[in-house]
């Protein structure tokens, strides 16, 4: 776009003061401002993109959508549109459009550092690893030797298979700067994933002298010495799942083929077609299940470690009430006999021991109350719980339907495929745990 059709000394005061308006959550004023510019130049593009980034913020994504649309029809070749529009349309998983206008304005500005971190940004939201190592081989290029960029390409080449890249790069990082924690910390994780535990014990020992109470160096601790942790650390998954909440819903049920939010609430409807019944959902992450339930006559309440996965299942308009706790908390503080159903899906894959889990359940369900739960399929000849590579825990299915048994349910269990991953399905089971007596 060229300097003549922005005319910045005109609207200049005016667009700054908007863009402070919707970052304090001001819309009101910050239409009032847009307006006032958009009449000194109707054909102003920045003000039609600051009007998407305010319509997104009043969560008007439709709107929005035509304030971008108008802002790169009246400028397709300005930088800063381009890339507003492609985050916005990354944020809302419109990843094809998202990409193919990241690309141009990266050709339009390849200098440009914000247009660099903008285009990473997309490449990770729609899961495109190699277009994020290009677009980080190409930052390194333009500032060679950034350690966050580094950082950066080093965890991309490791989830893309990339081991001897990956351990290069974080070799280095942590040989220039023995003294900063992360890079460490980022090895020892990268270590463990990749099957070599033992092989992050120096490390472990290091970082462990600086942080003794630090649950998730206990964790991969355990592992480098052999052993199975009973738990994941609720802050290994919370963070996970904050990380992703704006793109989980696509990410799984889209990418992965996740269904089973949709397969339990039909089981509800046809057992509960009036939908009475009091339902909690035990790790409820963005409300999928809530969303295919729809509106309950009964109570529905939701449960998440992460903040950020309650503030997305929020947005449905369907669940009651959230809390914001860890699942095993949640079970220990709910009074005995208080729901008909307690839903735990994909979640016990994250909290591995079910010990504490079945017989809290069984307590705070009314008789004849359901629990129903996936699990990810363990050999029946191997142990009871197994940390896969993936960081997700499989359970053997005899061992939890004994638990469930012992507990005082009646179980009936269904074999499915839970999702797919890397192109192949992840085998799993759901249990329906009914409860028999007081």
């Amino acid at each position: 776009m060229s300097a003549t059709s922005i005319p910045a000394d005109i609207n200049r005061k005016h667009l700054e003061m908007a863009r402070q308006q919707i970052a304090k959550g001001d819309l009101q004023k910050a239409a009032q401002t847009l307006n006032k510019a958009h009449r000194q130049v109707p054909s102003d593009a920045r003000v039609f993109m600051l009007g998407g980034l305010m319509a997104e913020k009043a969560g008007n994504h439709a709107k929005a959508e035509q304030a971008f649309a108008r802002c790169l029809e009246l400028a397709p070749m300005w930088g800063p549109g381009l890339l507003e529009t492609a985050l916005f349309r990354a944020r809302h998983g419109q990843f094809d459009s998202a990409i193919e206008l990241a690309e141009k304005v990266s050709r339009i500005e390849p200098n440009n550092s914000q247009v660099l971190a903008g285009v990473i940004d997309i490449a990770h939201r729609a899961g495109n690893l190699q277009m994020a190592v290009k677009h980080l081989h190409r930052g390194l290029e333009m500032h060679p030797g950034d350690a966050t960029l580094r950082l950066h390409l080093a965890r991309d080449l490791g989830n893309l298979g990339e081991h001897a890249q990956a351990v290069q790069l974080l070799d280095a990082l942590v040989q220039e700067h023995p003294l900063q924690p992360q890079y460490r910390m980022e090895r020892v994780k990268h270590t463990v994933t990749h099957g070599q535990a033992a092989e992050a014990l120096d490390d472990i020992r290091i970082l462990e002298e600086k942080f003794p109470e630090d649950e998730t160096l206990a964790y991969y601790a355990a592992l480098a010495k052999g052993t199975t942790p009973a738990h994941l650390p609720e802050e290994m998954h919370r963070a996970l799942f904050d990380n992703m909440a704006d793109r989980f819903d696509q990410h799984l049920v889209q990418g992965l083929g996740y269904q089973l939010p949709k397969l339990v609430a039909q089981q509800l409807i046809a057992r509960h077609p009036e939908k009475d019944v009091n339902v909690l959902d035990l790790g409820c992450g963005t409300g999928l299940l809530g969303l295919c339930l729809g509106t309950m006559q009964g109570y529905l309440i939701g449960v998440d470690s992460s903040i950020k996965m309650i503030e997305q299942a929020a947005k449905h308009g369907i669940y009651d009430r959230f809390h914001h706790v860890n699942l095993l908390d949640a079970l220990s503080n709910t009074p005995d006999q208080e729901y008909d159903v307690i839903t735990c899906l994909d979640v016990l894959v994250y909290i591995g021991d079910s010990q504490p889990v079945i017989p809290n359940a069984a307590r705070i369900l009314k008789t004849g109350g359901e629990f129903i739960f996936s699990c990810e399929t363990a050999p029946e000849d191997g142990p009871d719980l197994v940390l896969q590579p993936s960081q997700r825990y499989a359970h053997k299915r005899s061992h939890i339907e004994a638990m469930c048994k012992q507990a005082g349910f009646s179980v009936s269990t269904e074999e499915l495929v839970l999702r797919q991953e890397g192109g192949e399905p992840v085998q799993g089971f759901v249990v329906t745990a009914t409860k028999t007596a007081a």
